[in-house]
C-alpha cells in the first residue's frame, strides 16, 4: 500500500476548506483515509493552516509522500526544512511552523507541466 499525504475538501459549493490526511493512494480524494494531520483553510486573508508535527514526521518516516499542493504547503509553512532535519538526525526543536501563508503557493499545474515536459524530453533522448 502507498500512502500519501494530500488534502481532503469540505465545506460547502464556494467556501472550501480542507483537511490534510495520509490515505492509500488508490483511494478517491474526498475517499477513506488513514488519519488526519491537520486543516488548510484558504478563504482566510492570510490563508491559515496547522499540521500536527509528530504524525506527519511519523508519516513521512514511514514512506509517505506529500501531494505537490501538500509539498508546497509543507516549503511556505517550514515543515520542509523541519524533515531535512529530522531526517539527517539533527535536533529541530528550534525551528518553529508558520500557521499563516501571506503568500500565495506555488503555481502547481505550472511545475506539474514542467515536470512532464523533462521527462518526455528524457525519453526522447534515450
Amino acid at each position: 500500500m502507498a500512502a500519501i499525504i494530500r488534502l481532503r475538501r469540505g465545506g460547502r459549493k464556494n467556501a472550501p476548506y480542507y483537511r490534510v490526511v495520509a490515505a492509500d493512494s488508490r483511494m478517491p480524494r474526498d475517499g477513506r483515509f488513514l488519519e488526519i494531520l491537520g486543516w488548510y483553510r484558504p478563504l482566510n486573508k492570510p490563508a491559515k493552516v496547522q499540521f500536527d508535527l509528530d504524525k506527519t514526521l511519523a508519516w513521512l518516516k514511514k514512506g509517505a509522500e506529500p501531494s505537490d499542493t501538500v509539498a508546497a504547503l509543507f516549503k511556505h509553512t517550514g515543515l520542509s526544512e523541519i524533515w531535512k532535519k529530522a531526517k539527517k538526525g539533527e535536533d529541530y526543536s528550534t525551528l518553529a511552523l508558520k500557521d499563516s501563508i501571506t503568500e500565495k503557493p506555488t503555481k502547481i499545474k505550472a511545475r506539474k507541466r514542467a515536470r512532464m515536459a523533462e521527462a518526455a524530453g528524457a525519453k526522447k533522448e534515450e
